[in-house]
């Protein structure tokens, strides 16, 4: 395939940036995105020109770092991470524009690498459990109902990618935040801090700068592990709750 692609290139975070246009040939349908843009990279490099920033690590599909924006859609146009997308979804002749997450909560450092430690502070303001627990347990040990296990799982399953933030209009960051908050707080262990957790976690990514969240759904939408959209329901249950519990104190 031959591709036209039209990628920010921004030098750092203080820096004007704008869209660049390349053009790569032979390209195929069975390359990942990621290794298409490993194509145009080393273009550019023999080239003598600055190779395009982007963010990867696993390619797996597991560690959340392909943040981009394609298309204007959040991982691009199948419901996947960018390192899990293949060029098989683009046709021969695409124009195809890549960027970075756009929010406010997300800077960009350079090209299409953005600043996501705004989501370790929101992790470390409460998504963690403090009992001890030694080493691993028996599996079979703390009992946990079924359906508490199945609701433990489906949300542990948030990468923390952004996809959420960078898909939603406002730039929230609830789904991702109601992820954490979810998985921890159904579980035994993590109930000695369940009021503190969601109350503090919600301060933080409030702090952060990320948008209110008005239900628009988009964030659900380009998840690639499949957040569902009630998740921010239970947390925001959750949060009334614990604020009630400690008003009482």
């Amino acid at each position: 395939m031959k591709l036209t692609l039209r990628v920010w290139r921004q030098r750092d975070a203080d820096a004007e940036g704008a869209m660049s246009t390349y053009e790569v040939d032979g390209i195929s349908s069975d390359m990942s995105f990621l290794e298409m843009l490993d194509v145009l990279n080393e273009q550019l490099i023999l080239a003598g020109e600055d190779p395009v920033a982007f963010d990867h690590d696993c390619r797996e599909g597991i560690c959340g770092a392909c943040s981009l924006v394609i298309n204007g859609d959040a991982h691009g146009p199948e419901r996947t991470t960018t390192c899990q997308l293949h060029m098989r979804s683009f046709k021969d002749g695409d124009t195809i524009d890549i960027e970075p997450w756009r929010a406010a909560a997300f800077p960009v450092i350079r090209d299409l690498v953005v600043d996501r430690s705004a989501f370790d502070r929101i992790i470390q303001a409460g998504g963690y459990i403090t009992a001890p627990t030694g080493s691993a347990p028996e599996a079979h040990a703390t009992p946990v109902p079924k359906p508490d296990a199945d609701f433990a799982f489906e949300h542990a399953e948030c990468i923390g990618c952004g996809a959420c933030v960078a898909a939603c209009p406002n730039g929230a960051a609830m789904l991702f935040t109601s992820a954490k908050v979810n998985h921890l707080g159904v579980l035994p262990q993590g109930a000695p801090e369940r009021e503190t957790r969601v109350l503090d976690m919600v301060a933080q990514m409030d702090e952060e700068g990320f948008g209110g969240c008005t239900l628009a759904g988009e964030c659900a939408t380009a998840c690639p592990k499949g957040i569902p959209l009630v998740s921010i329901t239970s947390m925001n249950k959750e949060w009334l709750r614990a604020t009630r519990k400690v008003a009482k104190r």
